[in-house]
């Protein structure tokens, strides 16, 4: 069964509020930090595992010549490597160096740290409940747009669009 148009609407709200308040809480924490929002995003996804620039633009949506400019910045920091690509020579590789390696743990304990006093009234079973609720939100949001990007949602199927 498909979620209401009231319910989808009501939850449309509820994540703009989430957004908000992930913005100021981010903003808080950044204040002191040597990398910035941006640069943060892009640490924790190269972190990720190896990648090439162009796909890790795609995956952040961003240009090109934008994660250029932060993948310079965080490389200049020594936080990222830069190497060629061997499969295509016209292709870089990032990857984390141990300093960046240390830089991401060291931001991603301190963001579990300050959430957890964010939500000290909350109890272990709430947070693993929103935890898996969120998971599932965004494979499905995820899901919704990569086969909408492959041109097989049902909607596009009904119209006769393959």
């Amino acid at each position: 069964m498909s979620v209401a148009p009231a319910t989808a609407a009501d939850l449309v709200s509820h994540i703009y509020d989430l957004q908000r308040a992930l913005r100021c809480v981010t903003m808080i924490n950044v204040k002191g930090q040597d990398t910035g929002i941006a640069l943060q995003g892009v640490l924790k996804f190269i972190g990720e595992g190896e990648t090439r620039a162009a796909h890790l633009a795609e995956r952040l949506g961003v240009s090109a010549p934008v994660l250029s400019r932060h993948v310079a910045e965080l490389a200049d920091a020594g936080l990222v490597l830069r190497m060629p690509d061997p499969d295509d020579g016209r292709a870089q590789l990032l990857a984390l160096s141990p300093r960046g390696k240390e830089k991401l743990a060291e931001l991603v304990r301190h963001r579990a740290e300050t959430l957890q006093a964010y939500l000290s009234d909350w109890n272990e079973d709430d947070a693993v409940a929103t935890a898996a609720m969120l998971n599932k939100l965004t494979a499905s949001l995820k899901n919704s747009i990569r086969a909408r990007a492959a041109g097989t949602t049902t909607e596009q199927k009904n119209a006769g669009v393959h």
